[in-house]
């Protein structure tokens, strides 16, 4: 059903570094483990409306549609940079929690979620992706996406909850500096900025 080729390739472009990487490090950093798999939750929910419109060709339709991509491709900007705002505006003022989950799990889950929903790019990106690994031939083509959409969305399930542990692990080592944690939180902000620029700015 699916082959090392896939399974190699799915997980290089897990391990790369994107917005739903940086995001659920920064709650394992800032708010523990909890929180991290609550953010790897929502960065993986938000793949599955790209994997379903991948699936069912509506992908294709948002590739010719310029004012249709380019109205999501903004919105994804525009929020990216608004969480980059509020994280700068915040610098100095947050303490790692140590309760992990101070605001609950949906606020969080929610936010993982937009940030990989507002990318037009992965349903392009799916679109390619997956029918490289569909064997011609192959009885039941749909049936054969939607298991290898599963297996990615367990591989970036897991990937993400181990970046995010990795995250929680190292806060004792920042624990105790807040100016450390106020580079940290800047350096956070800087980056959500770049990539909500980074997006506005590529071309379809």
């Amino acid at each position: 059903m699916f082959s090392m080729e896939f399974l190699t390739t799915s997980l290089i472009v897990v391990l790369v570094p994107g917005t739903g990487v940086i995001y659920t490090v920064s709650n394992g950093l800032f708010s523990g483990w909890k929180a991290s798999v609550a953010a790897a939750i929502g960065c993986t929910a938000g793949i599955l409306p790209h994997l379903s419109a991948s699936i069912l060709g509506l992908s294709a339709i948002l590739h010719t549609s310029a004012i249709l991509y380019q109205g999501i491709k903004y919105a994804g900007a525009v929020y990216l940079l608004y969480l980059a705002w509020n994280m700068w505006r915040e610098t100095g003022s947050l303490t790692l929690d140590a309760s992990g989950l101070k605001t609950g799990w949906w606020p969080i889950v929610k936010r993982g979620f937009l940030i990989n929903i507002l990318n037009p790019k992965l349903s392009i990106f799916f679109l390619a992706f997956l029918p490289l690994f569909v064997p011609p031939g192959t009885a039941s083509p749909t049936v054969q996406m939607i298991f290898l959409s599963i297996m990615f969305m367990a591989m970036t399930l897991i990937i993400f909850v181990l970046y995010g542990i990795f995250a929680n692990g190292v806060r004792k080592y920042v624990a105790h500096s807040p100016r450390l944690i106020g580079r940290l939180q800047r350096t956070f902000a800087a980056t959500f900025a770049v990539l909500g620029v980074k997006l506005a700015m590529t071309d379809q």
